[in-house]
């Protein structure tokens, strides 16, 4: 596609009972865009009518390589070494990726439908034509990250812990939420309510998208490659879509795309930031054994007390197991002045060679954590959640402690 590409537009009306739809062609391809629902079985239907009609020489789907490998492959979880998760820092990802996918999961059940039926729909029927299979979405942990780094930071707390309490705390999915569903997927509509009104929000979750998968499709189908493609999204994109293909597109995609999947590094007082606090809380620790011995080892032991104790109340509030508890405890006030390791590594470390999960618990988790006793239940999500509550304890920990020292040194 060149900046002086013929682009023409045809407008399809709906059909009965069906998405809505648009044609485009841009230079000799023609794009035929099908605005599903995401919780429809009609959807899935149509998708399956239309590329059965063999009009189509491949078939374009709103969905990334992770999001097609879990449908492809539901116990793809499973097969992932949880050690390397944890070292990569990686259990965030996967816990919000495991409350999305229970959200999914009681959705389909109250429902009777699988949320992106369309999806599997076309995926099955184009591998059962030989069809080209496209996958044009922007991995799903990049638009969080970028959904993280676009908000102001004040917003970032409510808009993630809404995302996980909403999930986990109803057993019963609303019926406004399975119409949200029909316009968006999981994540769009757990975000729904927010990015209407905000938008450093809509910004990265949708309009973004719309742009990035319109240059997947610039991408994947050069010129006389593909004579009609047809692209199943949800209808929520159709718009921004049809706008960006209406427009010259650059002749090299692939600069463009690669910064709609960059995320902004942090920034010099963040990365500092640990290693400032340590030399603090050194500093602090020297300042005291400096005035007199005794306030020294107080603040010493009131650092390891403050911060060993916080952290191992939280991974209890995981239940975990007692040894984990026990190593978080005196591994946390060592981890806090630590930078390359943190305490909800240690503690998911001692909790995997203390509880390894069993077969049967990669097998169940994704029905499990449709409960919010699940969570608890099974041996892969209490991990996480170990993880998570030794790091936040931790974290606690650090700046209780610190301001405990502070006040001692300096508060006269």
């Amino acid at each position: 596609m060149t900046d002086s590409q013929d682009t023409a537009t045809v407008d399809r009306e709906q059909a009965a009972g069906g998405g809505p739809r648009r044609t485009l062609k841009v230079g000799e391809t023609r794009y035929t865009l099908l605005g599903t629902a995401h919780v429809s079985a009609e959807s899935a239907t149509e998708v399956r009518e239309l590329i059965d009609s063999g009009e189509f020489d491949a078939v374009a789907i709103e969905l990334c390589d992770s999001r097609h490998q879990n449908l492809a492959n539901p116990d793809a979880l499973g097969e992932q070494d949880l050690f390397q998760i944890f070292r990569q820092g990686k259990a965030g990802m996967v816990a919000a990726s495991l409350a999305l996918g229970a959200f999914q999961q009681r959705v389909a059940e109250q429902s009777g439908i699988e949320p992106g039926a369309e999806m599997r729909a076309a995926l099955e029927a184009s591998q059962a034509r030989n069809l080209p299979l496209l996958l044009i979405d922007r991995d799903v942990g990049v638009t969080l990250k970028r959904i993280y780094h676009n908000v102001p930071w004040w917003q970032r707390f409510s808009l993630f812990s809404g995302l996980l309490g909403g999930v986990l705390s109803r057993q019963d999915v609303s019926a406004a939420d399975i119409e949200r569903l029909k316009e968006g997927d999981v994540l769009e509509s757990t975000f729904s309510e927010f990015a209407s009104e905000s938008e450093t929000l809509y910004t990265p979750l949708i309009s973004e998208r719309d742009r990035y998968m319109v240059l997947r499709l610039a991408e994947q189908c050069p010129p006389g490659r593909y004579r009609h493609v047809l692209v199943v999204i949800g209808a929520g994109h159709l718009k921004g879509m049809a706008e960006h293909l209406e427009q010259p597109l650059p002749e090299a995609p692939t600069p463009e795309r690669e910064t709609l999947e960059a995320t902004p590094p942090p920034t010099k007082v963040w990365k500092a930031l640990p290693w400032l606090i340590t030399a603090l809380v050194l500093t602090g620790f020297a300042i005291g054994f400096s005035r007199n011995t005794e306030l020294g080892w107080q603040l010493v032991a009131e650092w390891f007390l403050i911060n060993g104790v916080l952290s191992g109340a939280a991974t209890l509030v995981a239940l975990a197991h007692p040894l984990t508890v026990i190593a978080t405890v005196f591994a946390a006030p060592l981890t806090s002045l630590n930078p390359t390791i943190g305490a909800g590594f240690v503690a998911a470390g001692v909790e995997l060679a203390m509880r390894k999960p069993k077969v049967r618990d990669f097998a169940t988790l994704r029905h499990d954590v449709t409960e919010v006793k699940g969570w608890w239940r099974n041996r892969v999500s209490r991990t996480l959640l170990v993880f998570l509550t030794a790091t936040l304890g931790s974290a606690a920990g650090t700046w209780i402690a610190g301001f405990r020292i502070a006040g001692a040194l300096f508060g006269g």
